[in-house]
Formats: C-alpha cells, sequence, structure tokens
C-alpha cells in the first residue's frame, strides 16, 4: 500500500507542470478570437486577411504534428516539453517586434512559431498524462487536463477582451476622419496593447521550461517494439480517412464560428453591444464546451458514440441555422449554444476513426492530428465570403461541416478495409 502511495506521489508534481502548459496553451489558442478584431483595426485588414491568424496558428499544428511525434519519440518526454516551451516563448516574445513595426506577416509570423512549439507540447501531453501512474486511471487523468483546459479557453476571451479592446467602440467613421498623423499614432497605439501580455505570456513559458529542466521527472520507459507502420498503409482504412475530415470539418467550424463572433455582433450595430461585450458570447460558447465535457462523461456511458454524434451534429446545425435566420442577441445565443452540442465530438470522432486499427493505431493517430488543419482553411474562407457577400453568408460553411459530422456518424464511421 505505500509503494502506491509513494509510485502515485512521484507522479503528482509532473502532471500538474502537465496540465499547467494544457491550462496556458488552450488560454493562448483561444485568445486568438479576440486578437482577430484587434489586429483587423490595428492593421487595417479586411474580415480574410483577418481570419489568417487562424491560418498561422493552426497551419503549424499541421505542419509540427508529425515532426513533433518523431521529436519526442528520439529525445523523450523531458526534451520535448523544454523544445516545446522555449519555441512558444520565442513565438510570444516576438509580438514585441510585431507590434512595434505593425506588419501583419510578423504578427502571423509569430503566432506561428508559438503555435509550432505548443503543437510539440500537445503531442507530448496527452500520451505523457498517460503515464504517469496506474494504466486504469489514465483516462481520468486525460478529463481532468481537458478540463484544466477548458478553463482556459474559457478565460481567454474575458481576458484578451479587457486587454486589447475598448470599453467603448470607436467607430469607423471616427478613424476615417484622422489626418494620416493622428491615424498613424492610434494604429502605433492599437498594436502596442499586444506587448505586454505575450511578453509576459512568454516570461512564464521561460519560466515552466527552467522549472522542467532542473526539477526531476520520473523516466517513462516506452513500450518495445512500437508501431511502425508505414504512413501510406492507413490509407486501406476508409473509416479512418473519413475519420480524419471529420477532424478537418469539427476543428474548421468551431474556429471559424468563434472567430467571427465579435465581427458578426458589431454588425448587428446594437450601439450597447461593444466588442469588448461581444466576447461574453465567445466565453459562453467555451464554457458550454466545458459543461459539455463533464456531462459527457456520464453521456457516453450511456449511449452509442455514433448516435451521440448524429444527435450533436444535427443539434449544431440547427443552432447555426437559426442565428443566421435570427437577428441580434437571439442570434448570438444560438451560435453560443452551438458549443455545447460540439463540446463531445473530438472523443468521440477520434476513436471511432481508431476502432479496429490494432498495430495501426499509433500510425493512424499520428495522421489523424492532420485533420486539425481544417482550423487554418476554413475561417479565411468564412473571410472571404463575409467580405464579398455578408458575414451572415459566411455561417453557412459551418452547416456544410456539420453535415459531413452527421455523414461519418451514419456511415463514414462503419469499419472498411480495403484489400
Amino acid at each position: 500500500m505505500s509503494t502506491t502511495k509513494n509510485n502515485n506521489a512521484q507522479f503528482i508534481v509532473p502532471l500538474i507542470i502537465v496540465m499547467t502548459l494544457m491550462f496556458f496553451w488552450n488560454l493562448s489558442r483561444n485568445i486568438n478570437d479576440v486578437l482577430i478584431p484587434h489586429l483587423k483595426r490595428a492593421c487595417q485588414l479586411t474580415d480574410f486577411q483577418s481570419s489568417l491568424v487562424q491560418s498561422a496558428f493552426f497551419g503549424a499544428y499541421f505542419v509540427m504534428a508529425l515532426p513533433a511525434g518523431w521529436y519526442i519519440q528520439k529525445q523523450g518526454y523531458r526534451k520535448g516539453m523544454i523544445a516545446g516551451l522555449l519555441i512558444s516563448a520565442i513565438g510570444a516574445f516576438l509580438f514585441f517586434p510585431a507590434a512595434e513595426t505593425r506588419i501583419y506577416s510578423f504578427f502571423l509570423l509569430a503566432l506561428f512559431i508559438m503555435a509550432a512549439g505548443f503543437a510539440v507540447l500537445e503531442v507530448t501531453a496527452s500520451p505523457y498524462i498517460t503515464k504517469l501512474g496506474n494504466p486504469e486511471g489514465a483516462s481520468s487523468r486525460l478529463s481532468m487536463a481537458a478540463a484544466i483546459g477548458s478553463v482556459g479557453a474559457t478565460i481567454a476571451p474575458v481576458l484578451a477582451s479587457v486587454l486589447f479592446l475598448h470599453e467603448v467602440d470607436i467607430p469607423q467613421e471616427t478613424i476615417d476622419a484622422f489626418s494620416p498623423s493622428e491615424l498613424e499614432v492610434f494604429l502605433t497605439d492599437e498594436a502596442a496593447l499586444v506587448k505586454s501580455p505575450y511578453l509576459i505570456l512568454s516570461g512564464i513559458l521561460v519560466v515552466i521550461a527552467l522549472v522542467v529542466v532542473f526539477i526531476k521527472l520520473p523516466k517513462i520507459k516506452e513500450e518495445e517494439g512500437g508501431d511502425k507502420k508505414r504512413l501510406l498503409d492507413i490509407l486501406k482504412f476508409k473509416h479512418t480517412l473519413y475519420g480524419v475530415g471529420a477532424e478537418f470539418f469539427y476543428v474548421g467550424a468551431e474556429v471559424g464560428i468563434v472567430s467571427f463572433i465579435i465581427r458578426y455582433a458589431k454588425w448587428f450595430e446594437i450601439p450597447e453591444l461593444t466588442e469588448q461585450k461581444s466576447a461574453q458570447f465567445i466565453t459562453a460558447f467555451m464554457g458550454l464546451v466545458l459543461l459539455g465535457r463533464l456531462v459527457g462523461v456520464y453521456i457516453l456511458n450511456r449511449f452509442k458514440p455514433q448516435h451521440v454524434l448524429a444527435f450533436c451534429s444535427i443539434g449544431a446545425f440547427v443552432m447555426v441555422s437559426i442565428a443566421i435566420g435570427s437577428n441580434g442577441y437571439f442570434s448570438l445565443a444560438c451560435l453560443s449554444l452551438v458549443g455545447l452540442f460540439t463540446s463531445i465530438v473530438y472523443p468521440i470522432i477520434f476513436s471511432l476513426s481508431m476502432k479496429d486499427l490494432k498495430e495501426y493505431t499509433k500510425t493512424g493517430s499520428s495522421v489523424f492530428l492532420l485533420g486539425i488543419v481544417g482550423g487554418a482553411i476554413i475561417p479565411p474562407l468564412m473571410g472571404y465570403i463575409s467580405d464579398e457577400v455578408g458575414i451572415k453568408f459566411s455561417f453557412i460553411i459551418p452547416l456544410i461541416c456539420y453535415v459531413y459530422l452527421l455523414f461519418f456518424a451514419i456511415k463514414g464511421h462503419r469499419v472498411t478495409i480495403k484489400a
């Protein structure tokens, strides 16, 4: 009994560190939803251009997913965490010179580097948590970590709205009336708002990296003879490929919706609904995601995952449809409710995609991660439609995404293997 307690005790500090990392990268990722309207004003961008914030961030995840897995396999979890933290810290620090120059591509580079570090951390964290303790408790540890990450995601919009947005919106007519010198001063001051928050974030990441360097972490022994299947081998599992598509559309729809909630709220021209107050709808979205994940543990133990996925897909489709057909606070509330319906979609599509892969499971999970690129592609597509025909029409794209998720729930998840 005492031996078991001692073994568990050695995992407490590493678990706290990894869960802290999950908090910060979820917080940083969801700050982007407020960063988009802020940079749109500071750098004088279109909706399409401003949405490239998400392309830079999620594009880095797509690019780094497989290299990060390879690096961790070769160098181990400790070096993976240190590398991820330092890369993220460099990206966060680069926001300072980006704000000084007010060059939008510099901001995108900073975001890409920061997200590349977070990708390394994310690929490290989940498998590391499963090994920090008894195997039977792995799922509960992952659930706790996901919940802590959701807390970071929920806090992010509130924090970012206070840091980056004004209590009273500055009308575009006022900005248009500025003289060239007044406009330069205004835009410089706007861009400067990001300096301190990202310098502080960079410092926090460096401190955590130093903690990881100097504390004693338990050595995790990997299983011998792991899955060494080629990536191309996964092509014969059609349900896994459909699952990558489901991940693409799930991530793309969620990121697209929260990226444009503030912009959508502003479109209604409700006097008292400032950008800062509009960010509360993103907070509501993320809070409902957290609630849904907590309730989802019970739901998934009682119903078949494909049936839950079908229900969630239809629910999200209906909420977005009502939002498109209505106006004002009710329309925005419907978009926030989408968070409740999509909260448990990820674990469902992941488990269904990995079904019956056996020795191909590790390869399949690596390929599955590539679907996160939906977060880089869907928002710019919505931004382009918003610029061309209006922001309401841009929400047709998430509707298409949820139709695909319904297809995956009904048919795409069925295990079929090509000879």
